[in-house]
């Protein structure tokens, strides 16, 4: 009786999680696929890249932190043109940017190329809101949202029905103590807007910037979620605040971070409103 109750208990595990399939792994990375020509790029310092591969052309979505010939990793998946675009530009998205000769970014984010000191001798193409990358039979989308970075952009995959964040609304936690500083405001109309934009167009799955936090996608919920508490941060009765311990020591000198469902937001109290 046991053992048909576990083995009962196995199906339905089966059916419940997502079906990730690994299909390569050295020692800075493991890549295995989330659904059809889409994988995921996980780092043992635990960053992430995703590739998509259309008919004509292909995608690396983030450049992670520190993984020796990158550029030989992603032609093991696919042998496809290559756009590579970066979410924001901190070194954990943008660290393997040198093995490529072209990037994307959103120019908002062109004051951290300063600031971060990635070297980086090729050519970068600056997209905004509303620019389409073609890959074929994949039309991906760039949105704007800023908060994170004054750069943060999400990637719309509309036929998919998924979205890849970076760290624009973080992986369960959102770090928007970090300079350059921008108000919770301007974060909180990107929660709206990127809101908006999945009930309208039917986009149920978030794939987050640090996807071995949670090995999963993240819906809608998620960023409701993110949205309240980013809203209760901007009208003065978010809940109880507690200090954040910082692991790197970075950004403000004594950042808070307050938790509602299933969002955290980390802050600077001295720069909530500007």
């Amino acid at each position: 009786m046991m053992k048909k109750l576990f083995l009962v208990f196995i199906l339905i595990l089966s059916i419940c999680l997502p079906a990730i399939s690994q299909v390569f792994k050295n020692d800075d990375l493991t890549i295995s696929e989330l659904e059809e020509k889409v994988w995921v790029i996980e780092t043992s310092d635990q960053t992430t890249m995703y590739i998509i591969e259309g008919n004509d052309r292909s995608m690396l979505i983030d450049a992670g932190t520190k993984c020796a010939d990158l550029d030989k990793v992603v032609k093991k998946i696919t042998d496809k043109p290559l756009d590579v675009v970066l979410t924001h530009f901190h070194p954990d998205h943008a660290g393997n940017i040198a093995y490529f000769n072209k990037i994307y970014m959103h120019q908002a984010d062109s004051a951290l190329l300063r600031m971060m000191n990635i070297p980086y001798n090729g050519e970068i193409e600056y997209i905004n809101e509303g620019d389409v990358f073609d890959l074929g039979d994949k039309k991906i989308e760039v949105i704007h949202t800023p908060g994170h970075t004054p750069g943060s952009i999400v990637l719309i995959d509309r036929e998919a029905g998924s979205c890849y964040t970076g760290d624009a609304f973080g992986s369960g936690m959102v770090w928007m103590q970090l300079e350059p500083h921008l108000p919770i405001t301007v974060y909180l109309e990107s929660c709206k807007k990127m809101e908006k934009i999945m009930e309208e167009q039917q986009i149920k799955k978030i794939y987050c910037g640090h996807y071995p936090h949670v090995k999963k996608a993240f819906d809608k919920s998620y960023l409701t979620d993110m949205k309240i508490l980013a809203e209760s941060l901007v009208n003065g009765n978010a809940p109880e605040a507690k200090k954040f311990e910082m692991i790197l020591p970075i950004g403000a000198q004594n950042p808070m971070i307050v938790t509602q469902g299933q969002a955290s937001i980390v802050y600077d109290p001295e720069h909530i409103l500007d």
